[in-house]
């Protein structure tokens, strides 16, 4: 997920940033991948071999749906949408997400 200076990932923050980005509209995972990086100012990577697994697991769990379509150079691609209970998870885990940051903010300001 990361590379040399860029930035790990905590454990589902991967979902997070998913869901968030296709509230923006359907997009295929290159373009999810794209949105993610160019959001975090290059910070965040997202590899392959971290989007697409976790995209699959999304799908099965019905946090999103994926149609086949045409990208933007003309290519065959699948592309992915919220679903209402991806956002209802976006919501959840957004919520998790700030007390966590706000959980490690506390301990670096004490430590």
């Amino acid at each position: 997920m990361a590379t040399n200076s860029k930035a790990e990932l905590l454990q589902g923050t991967l979902d997070l940033l998913i869901l968030k980005t296709l509230t923006a509209g359907a997009m295929h995972g290159y373009a999810i991948a794209q949105s993610i990086q160019q959001r975090s100012d290059e910070v965040l990577v997202v590899e392959e071999g971290s989007l697409y697994p976790c995209l699959y697991r999304m799908e099965e769990k019905g946090w999103i749906t994926a149609q086949w379509g045409k990208s933007e150079n003309n290519r065959r691609a699948k592309f992915y949408s919220l679903t209402r209970a991806g956002r209802k998870q976006l919501e959840e885990e957004t919520a998790i997400w700030e007390r966590v940051h706000r959980a490690i903010m506390l301990v670096l300001r004490t430590a």
